[in-house]
């Protein structure tokens, strides 16, 4: 038997995250409730810096997030005592949002395994509602449920993940400093640069790649209900195993990322030049929140889609490996 297609697992995914569209909004309020949190340290280190250094707090807080790091950081230096509870108080945060937004991801998770497993071919033309209300399974218990199996495991597997990010962001930072010291003449300066730019490029494809081995391995250990360490291992199994097929979808669903991705660059590039347009400009604002509560909701529902199409994957190689 033939495995699915491409065009009909993306379509299943897609179908089984608008059944269960409750689900977008879940992750999309704890991936945001993560980032205002982690914005909590970065105004208090803000503040703190101010106050100890006499620095101003409106050239601290200009640019983006990490900017804006870069000049707290840079600035608390002069402070080691202060620099070392900045660090802290911006690990707690960081682990501690991580933690909710897996114990939510954990039922998330089992409860779209739950929806694919149950789905009938609602994939095939023509759309039949009926297919699509019985795929849909948001509840609050089974919710609660899904986390309360998985959250442990789910937590160890983020952590790792956590881990591998500190691991990887030494060795980077370290490759470049280092590198740049050793640059003596503008020459290799110049070759140094052009080296650094394409490490970058490597670290973003790294940093792609293990986002989506950290999916598989979380889709995994809730279907199998195994170990940590035997998730690792049917994952890898199973993009090995079933590499075509999960390539395709990794590449489309990548593809339609960067195409989001630079139409929210697009309209807020727009919304800039209308907030210099007398009057006009005050309706800026709700409309930057509308189109960030749009962007939101459409990636947390891509990667949703991707998980449902990842899920009829690997229904298909579990049954016939």
């Amino acid at each position: 038997m033939n495995t699915p297609g491409l065009k009909a697992a993306l379509k299943r995914g897609a179908l089984i995250a608008a059944a269960n569209w409750p689900l977008v909004v879940v992750q999309f309020v704890a991936e945001s409730s993560l980032k205002l949190m982690l914005a909590v340290p970065i105004v208090g280190g803000a503040f703190l810096v101010a106050l100890l250094l006499d620095t101003s707090l409106t050239e601290l807080l200009r640019g983006d997030a990490r900017e804006i790091v870069t000049a707290i950081i840079t600035a608390l230096m002069q402070s080691p005592l202060a620099l070392a509870a900045f660090v802290a108080a911006g690990l707690i945060v960081l682990v501690g949002g991580s933690i909710l937004t897996w114990v939510v991801k954990a039922g998330t998770i089992a409860l779209l395994a739950e929806a694919e497993q149950i789905a009938g071919p609602v994939e095939r033309p023509p759309l039949r509602f009926e297919l699509l209300r019985g795929a849909a399974v948001v509840a609050i218990e089974p919710f609660i449920a899904g986390s309360r199996r998985l959250w442990r495991r789910y937590v160890r597997i983020g952590l790792g993940l956590l881990i591998v990010y500190a691991i990887t962001a030494a060795v980077y930072l370290a490759f470049v400093l280092g590198g740049y010291a050793l640059a003596g003449n503008s020459a290799v300066l110049l070759g140094w640069t052009a080296l650094a730019a394409v490490a970058s490029s490597v670290l973003i494809v790294w940093i792609t790649l293990v986002n989506f081995f950290y999916l598989i391995t979380q889709m995994v250990v809730a279907i199998e209900d195994v170990s940590v360490r035997e998730g690792v291992g049917l994952a890898l199994a199973f993009v090995w195993g079933h590499l075509r097929e999960v390539a395709a979808v990794f590449g489309v669903v990548l593809v339609m990322v960067v195409v989001a991705t630079a139409a929210s660059i697009l309209a807020t590039a727009g919304l800039g030049l209308i907030a210099f347009v007398p009057l006009v400009g005050l309706a800026v604002l709700p409309l930057q929140m509308a189109a960030w509560l749009l962007r939101g909701m459409v990636f947390e529902y891509l990667g949703l889609a991707a998980l449902g199409a990842y899920l009829s994957h690997y229904r298909w190689y579990h049954d016939h490996s």
